[in-house]
């Protein structure tokens, strides 16, 4: 994937991943995790495979994303960001590229996620809307269960 002339470089080794500097993205300037704490997002960390791109010249991270999966039947992609500074040089297909490949090793039946603004990104690699959404459901914090 990466050439010898190419300014950044993918990588799925979570030893790699600026904890800091993805906290920071994410809990600042996404709109899914604003608000995130530090603990949260390190734990979130540990709990995930982690992916990253970066500069070459100086191993500063510019993008990064984690998939949440069991290894065997579902994958959830999540946390995909770019930084700014780095947008509009293909950088988060790259990375979607580069998760997706290391992901094909798995006998996983489905790969999901959530966006708000990126479908174009992820329609190129045949992402799709909920064939059925009506089946699938979601629980909040604070909910509550029945009693008795």
């Amino acid at each position: 994937m990466d050439s010898i002339d190419d300014p950044y470089r993918f990588s799925s080794a979570t030893g790699d991943v600026d904890a800091e500097q993805v906290h920071r993205w994410l809990s600042e300037q996404s709109y899914w995790a604003r608000g995130r704490t530090r603990a949260q997002q390190d734990a979130a960390i540990a709990a995930s495979r982690n992916y990253g791109l970066y500069e070459v010249a100086t191993g500063r991270q510019v993008a990064c994303a984690r998939v949440v999966t069991d290894g065997a039947t579902f994958a959830w992609l999540c946390d995909v960001f770019v930084d700014p500074a780095h947008r509009g040089r293909s950088l988060g297909k790259r990375l979607v590229a580069g998760v997706l490949d290391d992901l094909g090793g798995l006998p996983l039946t489905r790969v999901l996620l959530a966006t708000e603004d990126a479908h174009g990104l992820y329609e190129q690699f045949g992402f799709t809307g909920l064939e059925r959404p009506s089946m699938w459901m979601v629980r909040r914090p604070g909910a509550t269960p029945p009693r008795g």
